[in-house]
């Protein structure tokens, strides 16, 4: 289908604006007004300039305030309306949105509000222009689609038919099956937008957290299907008021938009994703300094071996169980960091090829003759993402296997820039097919890390997203969490071995945990963090200290347990403030 964006929804000016949203390959845009009046070029030359990048002017936005007024009210609002067919003719667009009154002068009467849309679709109409009625959340009288629909099957005028809000209708609750009863050529207009399920006002919460679809809880893809079944034929657009992506690059805003509309589509075509990835093949580390030992040693004292070395380049790989490490001498990287993650994928082509579906091309790598092809995408935050069958094993120089209770990669934990969160959530959600839970905001000492889990549906693969912008400054912090049939006993190891290895808990933490649980007292000795679910299901873990950029993570769930102990992680935050 045709696809479209509001100007309003990525940053920059106008003209900005368009060449992104060219850029990333939209069909056409919404023109908000206040884009419009804050341009130095006159209508014609926006239309010249939209018509240069190829995008259609699908709709001119918003006009206010219209509908059950008085008569000397009204009278205004013919006048303004006038001025606005004008401007309309001269930059090229046919359709006005008009958003129904949340004047408190607004009169409760249909009757009237159809008399008066009819009025003016007549007008609009001399000038080639269609209105496209919209029912606001928190319109003064209408604020219900279908209301808004009954009003304009009152007016009955050729020119006049409704728009269709997915924000404003699913987040009052209203079930969109209701729109499979208006006829799809009453259907001018198809807005789109998802939010984060939030307690507060309406008015607010469209202003400031509406994002692209899949990034939020509501069901777009079941009210955008509602849509199609009418017989909508329209364009599917984008309408997001979000205060990050006003602040983020318009390119990649614009291109998260598009990827988020080609997702709704293969979901409402059937595309199921090929091959969700079954598990981590690695984590892959830079190891900048490699002569100093210390990512070697701290995988050492977790009873890592080092099993082999790569054929062509200067990659070692630590295994323990199915837990792999590779340490990457030379990946361009001035600290140790998490660089890039192997995942186990029944189908590598086909997770690239939907990979590239979603506007995340493969990246271009060197690779000797010998070497075993490997493929990969780019994260949002750089992060390169490998899709990988066990082939990729033979470009290492066999070694001994180690067994330990250590047993493989339970999740990886990676902090993003503020402005990629909502881009990484789509991402991981629909290049890897994994499913989102709730985001959590977690008290940090100097302000608050927001976090979102995500996991396949067997749990094989978890991914949590992080943001740490913060009064202290933005914590680029990266982990892995490593699965452990036995965190205690790992843990009595290293108090013995390496004291300093482990992130120490204060004495505070378990005088309140002791208060909620009766837990083993050697948990406090040992430094290591305990949570219960609500079926009874236990988790242990500990942390390492931080590494450059990186830490790792033992966790041992038991009973169950599918979380990650969120109401530890401030007490983790804090520790990490105090050590540096």
């Amino acid at each position: 289908m045709r696809k479209s964006i509001a100007t309003v929804s990525v940053s920059g000016t106008l003209m900005e604006k368009l060449e992104a949203i060219a850029a990333a390959g939209f069909d056409g845009v919404e023109i908000f007004e206040n884009d419009l009046l804050a341009c130095p070029l006159s209508p014609e030359e926006v239309r010249a300039r939209a018509a240069d990048l190829g995008l259609g002017i699908d709709l001119y936005q918003p006009f206010r305030d219209f509908e059950s007024v008085p008569p000397e009210v009204l009278a205004g609002n013919l006048r303004r309306a006038e001025r606005k067919f004008q401007v309309m003719e001269r930059l090229g667009a046919d359709l006005l949105l008009v958003c129904s009154n949340v004047s408190p002068a607004a009169i409760g009467d249909d009757e009237l509000a159809a008399e008066q849309l009819r009025l003016l679709a007549e007008r609009a109409a001399e000038h080639g222009v269609r209105i496209a009625y919209e029912a606001l959340a928190w319109g003064r009288h209408v604020n219900e689609y279908l209301h808004a629909w009954r009003i304009v099957r009152m007016a009955d005028h050729p020119s006049l038919g409704t728009c269709l809000d997915s924000f404003h209708i699913l987040s009052r609750g209203s079930d969109p099956i209701g729109i499979e009863a208006i006829p799809g050529e009453k259907i001018f207009f198809l807005q789109l937008a998802d939010a984060p399920l939030l307690a507060m006002d309406v008015l607010q919460w469209s202003r400031h957290y509406r994002c692209f679809p899949g990034q939020g809880n509501f069901d777009l893809a079941g009210l955008t299907a509602s849509v199609l079944r009418a017989g909508y034929a329209g364009p599917l657009s984008l309408e997001v008021f979000n205060d990050v992506f006003r602040q983020a690059s318009a390119e990649r805003t614009a291109l998260d938009g598009m990827r988020s509309l080609i997702a709704l589509e293969q979901s409402l075509d059937g595309v199921t994703h090929p091959a969700v990835p079954a598990g981590f093949a690695f984590a892959e580390l830079a190891d900048p300094d490699p002569g100093s030992g210390t990512l070697g040693g701290l995988l050492s004292a977790l009873g890592f071996a080092r099993t082999g070395v790569h054929a062509s380049k200067p990659v070692e790989l630590w295994s323990q169980g199915e837990a792999r490490i590779l340490l990457n001498a030379g990946a361009e990287a001035g600290e140790p960091a998490l660089v890039a993650i192997g995942l186990d994928s029944p189908d590598p082509g086909g997770a690239v090829k939907h990979a590239g579906s979603l506007l995340s091309p493969v990246l271009p790598r060197e690779r000797a003759p010998e070497d075993v092809p490997l493929d990969a995408v780019a994260a949002p935050d750089g992060t390169e993402i490998f899709f990988c069958d066990t082939a990729w094993l033979a470009d290492f120089t066999p070694g001994t296997l180690v067994a330990g209770p250590i047993t493989g990669i339970d999740h990886v934990a990676l902090t993003q820039p503020l402005h990629y969160f909502d881009e990484a959530a789509l991402f991981y959600r629909s290049v890897l097919g994994l499913r989102p839970q709730e985001s959590l905001e977690l008290p940090d000492p100097y302000g608050l890390l927001r976090s979102k889990a995500m996991s396949a549906p067997d749990g094989a693969v978890r991914m949590v997203v992080n943001i740490a912008q913060v009064g202290a400054g933005h914590l680029p912090w990266q982990h892995i969490a490593l699965a452990c049939d036995d965190v205690v006993a790992v843990a009595r190891r290293l108090r013995a071995e390496r004291p300093g290895l482990l992130l120490p808990i204060p004495g505070n933490y378990y005088d309140d945990l002791e208060a909620r649980y009766e837990v083993d007292p050697e948990l406090r000795r040992l430094g290591v963090l305990y949570d219960r679910d609500a079926d009874g299901g236990e988790f242990l873990h500990l942390y390492t200290v931080t590494v450059g950029r990186v830490f790792f993570e033992l966790v041992q769930r038991v009973g169950g347990y599918q979380g990650y102990g969120a109401g530890n992680a401030p007490i983790r935050l804090a520790v990490q403030h105090a050590s540096g």
